[in-house]
Order: C-alpha cells, then sequence, then structure tokens
C-alpha cells in the first residue's frame, strides 16, 4: 500500500543542512567556500548499522536538484541521479571522525 515500509525497511530522514561536521570537513579540508557549504549545501544521511551516532552523508546543492527536476526525498533519491553528488562519506559524532569515500547504493 501507498506509504507503508516492507518489515525491516527504514525510513530515512530527508534532506537538511550539512551536518556539522561534514560542513566543516567541507570547508577546512577540502577548501570549499565557508557561506556556499552552509548556504546552499544539502546533506541526506543513513545511518551506519550498529552505531547510533555514526552516519553515510551525502551532500548535494539543492538548487542543481531543482534545475533536473528532483525532488530529493532521502539518501535514495541520489542513487539515480550521482552527478548530483557533491561530496559522499562517512561522519561519527562520537569519535569526531570525517572521511570522503564512495559508498555502495542500498
Amino acid at each position: 500500500m501507498f506509504g507503508r515500509r516492507t518489515q525491516g525497511e527504514e525510513k530515512l530522514p530527508g534532506p537538511k543542512d550539512v551536518p556539522e561536521l561534514v560542513g566543516r570537513y567541507m570547508v577546512l579540508q577540502l577548501k570549499k567556500d565557508p557561506d556556499w557549504v552552509w548556504k546552499a549545501v544539502k546533506g541526506v544521511v543513513r545511518p551506519v548499522a550498529g552505531k547510533k551516532k555514526a552516519f553515510y552523508c551525502r551532500c548535494f546543492e539543492e538548487s542543481n536538484a531543482i534545475q533536473v527536476g528532483l525532488k530529493v526525498k532521502d539518501w535514495t533519491s541520489l542513487d539515480t541521479h550521482p552527478e548530483l553528488i557533491i561530496w559522499e562519506g562517512f561522519f561519527d559524532k562520537d569519535t569526531l571522525e570525517v572521511r570522503t569515500e564512495k559508498l555502495p547504493a542500498q
């Protein structure tokens, strides 16, 4: 039925402002413009199995998604438009670790 998840399927969160750890990483390590990162970039996350405060993250520029007619609802929305992903990686709020990596679609 519409709006129902199959058993075991997890509801993923919708897009939000770029996570703080990821935004700092983009500004400090990747030398991205802070105004652009904090104002234009959005992030979608997917939890890491077995860790409460660790997430996989995909960042995208919302205006680019709108231009191609994509309504980003969650992590999986970007599977069909990987060209919109400007950063993909992992972050852990407990250890403060952030790393860039290409993650498999789930």
